[in-house]
């Protein structure tokens, strides 16, 4: 049976931006359906959900999404691990890049560098407790700068305002006036998983709960796992 032709509104954290932009864009030309995400700080994407903000579907943190279903402003059992993501570091384009081989050198690149900066997201939380575990955080007062919320850590490598920067792989891609110099190594590696959840109000409303439930087939398929994967993203 055709799904009835609707519009559909989504918000999202930053992270997940650039892969759900493309992604809608195929859906829509493949489907004939219409949907729009508005991306936005991950903290600030979730309080809106929580003020009743109307969205037809939610893209944030697994634990973000697990608090706002506890809640009962998504639908209880919607929550759909959608695609894991690895934290990367950046530096200006031409400086000298740190040594990443191993825990010690990140710990020993952190400690030299003048600033440091990391996401109000999840994996800046898990990162400061990295440096809390290394007994290191004292020594960094001063130099950690947290972005402002919507604010990609990149654009603060880029302007020079921070040396080393650590964020998602996937929003530090493409962007001018930074070298990735890489992946944290595994055994420091800060994976977050994204993950889908659908408003309560879904629940009444079957066109529209078909429509999302179309999009989520869509974004999981072997063409859209495609696309996660050049945005730095690993399939779920």
């Amino acid at each position: 049976m055709a799904i009835q032709r609707t519009a559909l509104r989504g918000i999202s954290s930053m992270a997940t931006r650039q892969v759900l932009g493309e992604l809608t864009l195929a859906f829509e030309q493949g489907s004939g359906l219409s949907i729009s995400f508005e991306s936005v700080g991950g903290v600030d994407a979730a309080q809106r959900v929580a003020s009743g903000e109307v969205f037809d579907v939610v893209v944030l943190a697994s634990d973000a999404i697990d608090k706002l279903m506890g809640a009962g402003h998504l639908l209880s059992g919607s929550r759909v691990d959608w695609v894991r993501s690895g934290v990367s570091v950046a530096v200006p384009h031409g400086a000298a890049w740190p040594d990443l081989s191993s825990a010690d050198a990140v710990k020993q690149a952190v400690l030299q560098a003048p600033t440091v900066g990391f996401s109000t997201g999840p994996s800046g939380v898990a990162l400061l407790k990295q440096f809390e575990d290394w007994g290191i955080t004292e020594p960094l007062q001063g130099r950690l700068l947290q972005a402002r919320p919507g604010v990609p850590v990149a654009s603060m490598v880029a302007s020079g305002e921070v040396a080393l920067g650590f964020q998602q792989l996937s929003e530090l891609l493409n962007v001018e006036g930074i070298d990735i110099v890489g992946p944290l190594p595994d055994v420091i590696q800060i994976t977050t998983t994204f993950s889908v959840g659908f408003p309560a109000s879904l629940s009444s409303d079957p066109t529209r709960l078909a429509a999302v439930q179309a999009f989520l087939d869509f974004t999981g398929s072997p063409e859209a796992d495609a696309v996660k994967r050049c945005h730095g993203m690993s399939p779920v």
